[in-house]
């Protein structure tokens, strides 16, 4: 068992509701938030990712696989600046 992992997971629960039920999209940094023109769809989005992620980390921490700390916090770094990239391309004004 990886407690790591299954830290990072109940963070990741945690930025999921607070972003994805709660619509704080002020946690989330990286673009200008007067900008973007649909809050919601970008919080759903965000929420939905750490979601995810974030079942994936609970999964990864209680099988324990040699690597796993390593893959899957590139998954999410990787998988957060797509999500970058996307809501500066295509949701902002």
């Amino acid at each position: 068992m990886n407690q790591l992992l299954i830290i990072a997971a109940i963070v990741l629960f945690v930025i999921a509701y607070l972003i994805g039920v709660k619509k704080q999209t002020w946690i989330l940094s990286g673009f200008n938030q007067n900008r973007v023109k649909e809050q919601d769809k970008l919080a759903k989005i965000v929420g939905s990712y750490s979601l995810l992620i974030g079942l994936v980390m609970l999964a990864g921490g209680l099988i324990n696989y040699p690597s796993s700390e390593k893959i899957l916090f590139a998954v999410m770094v990787i998988g957060y600046l797509i999500l970058l990239g996307y809501v500066n391309t295509r949701m902002v004004e």
